[in-house]
């Protein structure tokens, strides 16, 4: 447990040092990403506001519904798909990546990639 705990420590740092830099505006939101262990989630967030523009998950009906079981990195690209189609149908195509602390490879990359497949920009 006490890897573990030191994993979550170190995420955590690199969280807030991420987050001091990057910001989501009204004109470019930001893409946040969180995985688990068993899902991915992903957020368009305006800071200013405080308010979730679009939002796509593993738990979602419609992906639910619509995918055969997809795991892994299937699933974290269906799923940046899906969240770029919900930001493009809302007018937003430009946007900043948060990647939350977690390296960017894998599931988190994967997310990316299909985010950048849907249309969106950064």
């Amino acid at each position: 447990m006490a890897n573990k705990s030191t994993r979550l420590v170190s995420r955590l740092k690199r969280q807030k040092r991420i987050r001091k830099r990057i910001t989501g505006t009204g004109e470019r939101p930001r893409l946040c990403v969180f995985r688990s262990s068993a899902h991915i989630y992903a957020q368009v967030i305006d800071d200013v506001t405080g308010s979730t523009l679009a939002a796509a998950s593993t738990l979602d009906k419609e992906f639910i519904e619509n995918k055969d079981k997809l795991v892994g990195k299937d699933a974290a690209t269906a799923i940046g798909r899906l969240v770029g189609a919900r930001a493009l149908e809302k007018g937003i195509s430009k946007v900043v990546f948060d990647r939350n602390g977690f390296l960017y490879h894998g599931r988190v990359k994967a997310l990316s990639d299909g985010a950048r497949e849907a249309g969106l920009n950064f």
